[in-house]
């Protein structure tokens, strides 16, 4: 779990240092204080990137030339030290002191989920979305997920290389075995880690939304062929769009509610609930994986919400027995099982209020 946290010059946060409790943390504050920005910084930590979309320039404080994250992460009594810097030099990630080669040593050092306004995206939105999420949790559950993932974006670039450069027929088809065995390896990766949610998603899908749920995974090809029959039939059409049709880069996951598909069906503030309920499946499901609590983030949960929708919310959070920094305007308005740190934003500058 995090326990203390330092930002310098991200967004609208010139300095801020926080110590988090091991529970629950509220943040509260006026519209534009600054809360945001905040979470957004610890999300950056766990991440090295914006949960919303932005670039470095915009990140970095107006009038400086980076920005700089620190944390220590406490894990059985011990703590770690990790930080970010990034600017005109690029990302500079270091944990436990040592230089780290990606954003992945951030991921292992500070698990986190995101649960923000736009969070119904996940069900609305495309399936690069819910790739992402089924990725998020293989990411943790799977120890080889990370390579396999990583392996197949190569291999598809390559496959799509030779389709955009009009390649003959024999060269492209020379990539389709690389490209198929890695495929099946994520394919089954992403089907595991589906299926070992799926118990904790339909309950916590009934919690919030009081109805019945289906969650079907679609491979990114139909199923009435296996993937090289379907990278053979599809050649000519491949070739006209120099891109790859098939395969688990278009997988989706089909989610029903109440037997209707749920994007078409349910209102913007039933789509918060859905996601947020898959969002706190995918964190129950690698907390179990990684055997410690991981930072739950909510930006502004009770938007959108009724209060007794706010209220499931905010106990299937607690059930959930993570760490968790939640932002309100209201600091009331979100319903703690015990007694939250409390910290109150203004104008970029963050004062402790309670213990």
């Amino acid at each position: 779990m995090l326990r203390l946290f330092r930002a310098t010059n991200f967004r609208c946060l010139e300095s801020a240092e926080l110590e988090f409790g091991k529970r629950f943390n509220l943040i509260h504050g006026a519209n534009a204080s600054g809360k945001t920005s905040l979470l957004e910084a610890l999300a950056y930590l766990g991440r090295g990137k914006s949960f919303r979309g932005a670039t470095t320039a915009n990140l970095t404080r107006h009038g400086a030339t980076e920005f700089l994250l620190f944390g220590e992460v406490e894990q059985d009594g011990r703590r770690q030290g990790m930080g970010v810097r990034n600017g005109r030099e690029g990302l500079e990630v270091r944990v436990g002191g040592e230089a780290a080669a990606s954003a992945a040593a951030l991921a292992e050092a500070l698990p986190l989920q995101v649960i923000d306004p736009e969070v119904h995206n996940l069900v609305a939105g495309g399936p690069e979305l819910r790739r992402r999420f089924l990725d998020w949790i293989a990411f943790h559950v799977e120890h080889e997920h990370l390579a396999i993932w990583r392996r197949f974006r190569r291999a598809l670039k390559q496959r799509n290389a030779a389709l955009k450069s009009r390649a003959s027929e024999s060269t492209i088809r020379s990539w389709n075995h690389e490209f198929l065995e890695l495929a099946a390896d994520l394919d089954g990766s992403r089907r595991r880690v589906l299926e070992l949610s799926l118990d904790s998603l339909l309950a916590h899908g009934s919690l919030l939304l009081e109805t019945e749920l289906s969650f079907e995974y679609r491979p990114g090809w139909s199923q009435d062929r296996n993937l090289s029959d379907a990278l053979e039939a599809g050649l000519e059409r491949d070739l006209a769009l120099g891109a790859t049709q098939a395969g688990p880069h278009r997988a989706d996951i089909k989610i029903s509610y109440d037997e209707r598909q749920a994007r078409k069906l349910v209102s913007r503030g039933q789509q918060k609930l859905l996601a947020s309920a898959m969002i706190l499946a995918a964190t129950q499901t690698a907390q179990a994986a990684v055997k410690r609590p991981l930072l739950l983030l909510l930006d502004d949960p009770a938007a959108e919400l009724d209060r007794l929708s706010i209220g499931r919310l905010m106990a299937a959070v607690a059930d959930l027995d993570c760490q968790v920094v939640a932002t309100s305007l209201d600091p009331d308005a979100l319903n703690f099982p015990e007694a939250p740190t409390v910290f109150h934003v203004e104008h970029g500058e963050i004062t402790r209020l309670s213990q």
